[in-house]
């Protein structure tokens, strides 16, 4: 059936791509993955407020975690150096980089660059003489990416011009600084270009000037 064969097709890889050479085969394909990303958030706390503001600090690195087998019984070879010593050598200090390997790990749609933090290896049988031949291995996969790449991403909130803003009814100038400038802190800032004295008696309505952060 053709859509065995495209199953058969689908195989996981892992490349070094810091030397590509021949790709590392994962011989049973994983059963599951689990992609996990998060971000950093600090509370800012204002005066007045009964709960405080959240700022975004920065995003994390994206992580790839899942369960490998590997099974060699049949062929009565060792696991470790069909398998295993393979996917452990990627941990291995590179000593062109000083640091592991960056590689690759696909399997059909997914394709992730990452390098391979931690692996633990659980060995479940052996041959008569204690050779091992069947292993079950847990990978975590960290994202590798570049500051250039990064930055290319990020689309800065901070106006580089002076806009003008109406006043919401309720709306305070740290509300203000949080929205243009994602910082409560920088409400000193719109005060100052408003000639404003009291931040606490302000009119709804009221056309406030947004300056540009220097």
């Amino acid at each position: 059936m053709p859509g065995l064969e495209l199953e058969k097709l689908a195989k996981a890889t892992i490349i070094n791509l810091n030397d590509p050479g021949t790709p590392i085969r994962v011989l049973f394909n994983p059963e599951k993955y689990t992609m996990e990303r998060s971000n950093q958030f600090a509370e800012i706390g204002i005066p007045g407020l009964s709960s405080p503001l959240l700022q975004f600090i920065r995003g994390n690195i994206k992580t790839l975690t899942m369960e490998l087998f590997f099974d060699t019984y049949e062929t009565k070879k060792d696991v470790r150096s069909e398998y295993i010593d393979k996917i452990m050598a990627l941990m291995e200090i590179d000593p062109e980089l000083h640091a592991p390997p960056i590689c690759k790990f696909s399997w059909a749609s997914l394709a992730f660059t990452g390098i391979l933090e931690r692996a633990t290896r659980n060995f479940t049988m052996f041959l008569p003489d204690g050779i091992p031949v069947r292993c079950t291995m847990n990978v975590t996969f960290k994202e590798y990416t570049t500051v250039a790449f990064e930055i290319k991403k990020v689309t800065k909130n901070s106006p580089d011009r002076t806009k003008l803003r109406v006043l919401r009814q309720g709306e305070q100038l740290h509300h203000l600084a949080f929205r243009e400038y994602e910082d409560p802190g920088q409400w000193r800032a719109i005060a100052s270009a408003n000639n404003i004295d009291n931040p606490r008696l302000l009119t709804p309505g009221a056309e406030i000037t947004i300056p540009p952060l220097r």
